[in-house]
């Protein structure tokens, strides 16, 4: 049977840190990086993390009480998901009976799922869940790390000490010296903060499984001149799926009073934003490569607030 859509929209590399095309797992992405520290010491909500090769961030998760695999924490995506191998690994067979719509940045695909009886990282303790099998996860992670569970958690992204902590929210408010955002909107794979770009007003979706930042047409009909040509770039997803489009260096994007200098912005007409119904007015998928500049990203769902900090 076809079940429910699952969201795994921000599993995105644009051309230069991704490879060439989706590929099978190489032995290199299958196998352990001696450089990937993803033993939590105690306590055990706080793991040391470092980034893939693509820059995104890896967080340690046990699957059926086996592991830590190395899965993208990606606040773009709905569900988590993990690659053949891992199945293969956790002796789980795909079900043929049971497949899913999986839902891309560039297009869609079905996909066969597997059932595991849990899934632990931090304070998240999933019970019995249907898991999508991904051609590939690209930057060699073995999974994806969905938002499904996040809904009563606190997640603390220390890009300096490249630490995640992942506990139940109590609904503190920021610490000093972090200023906050609202979330506008945080459906499923959608975690949305206001923001702008060179005073332009933009939608603004906080993708941590996002190599680099997308924008809209919308945008960039109000930032890009109509003759101007920026760098040829493709974007890849875990569907297979390969979206052209052209790369422009970002004016200062503004969070709040946090300003983020030195992204670029990839323009195209990605099917992701139809889906979220982000067509009409400017809207930027805030990837890896300006997230990465912050100091320090808290996500509070409970409280449904950024909480932002940089030097």
């Amino acid at each position: 049977m076809l079940a429910r859509p699952l969201l795994l929209s921000a599993l995105t590399a644009a051309a230069g840190g991704a490879p060439s095309g989706p590929t099978e797992p190489t032995p290199e992405a299958q196998a352990p990086s001696a450089e990937v520290v993803v033993q939590a010491p105690e306590p055990r909500f706080v793991a040391p993390t470092l980034r893939d090769r693509i820059g995104r961030i890896w967080a340690p998760v046990f699957i059926n009480g086996r592991g830590p695999f190395r899965m993208v924490l990606d606040t773009g995506a709905s569900d988590s998901a993990i690659t053949a191998p891992v199945a293969t690994v956790l002796g789980l067979v795909p079900s043929p009976s049971h497949l899913v719509l999986l839902q891309g940045v560039a297009g869609s695909a079905i996909v066969p799922t597997v059932q595991v009886d849990s899934l632990t990282v931090g304070d998240l303790d999933v019970t019995s869940a249907t898991l999508p099998i991904v051609a590939d996860a690209l930057g060699g992670a073995e999974g994806v790390l969905g938002t499904a569970g996040f809904s009563d958690k606190r997640i603390d992204i220390d890009f300096l000490r490249d630490r995640i902590t992942l506990v139940r929210s109590h609904g503190q408010h920021a610490p000093i010296g972090f200023i906050t955002l609202p979330l506008e909107r945080s459906g499923p794979g959608l975690l949305m903060v206001p923001g702008s770009v060179a005073q332009v007003h933009v939608h603004a979706v906080i993708d941590t499984g996002a190599e680099r930042s997308i924008g809209n047409e919308a945008l960039r009909r109000a930032l890009v001149s109509r003759h101007a040509q920026g760098t040829p770039d493709k974007i890849y997803d875990v569907t297979t799926h390969v979206q052209g489009g052209e790369m422009f260096e970002s004016p200062p994007i503004m969070l709040g009073r946090i300003e983020i200098r030195g992204a670029r912005i990839t323009y195209g007409e990605v099917r992701i934003f139809e889906h979220w119904h982000l067509t009409h007015e400017p809207a930027l998928l805030i990837g890896m490569d300006a997230l990465g500049l912050l100091d320090e990203l808290i996500i509070d769902y409970r409280r449904r607030e950024l909480q932002l900090r940089m030097h």
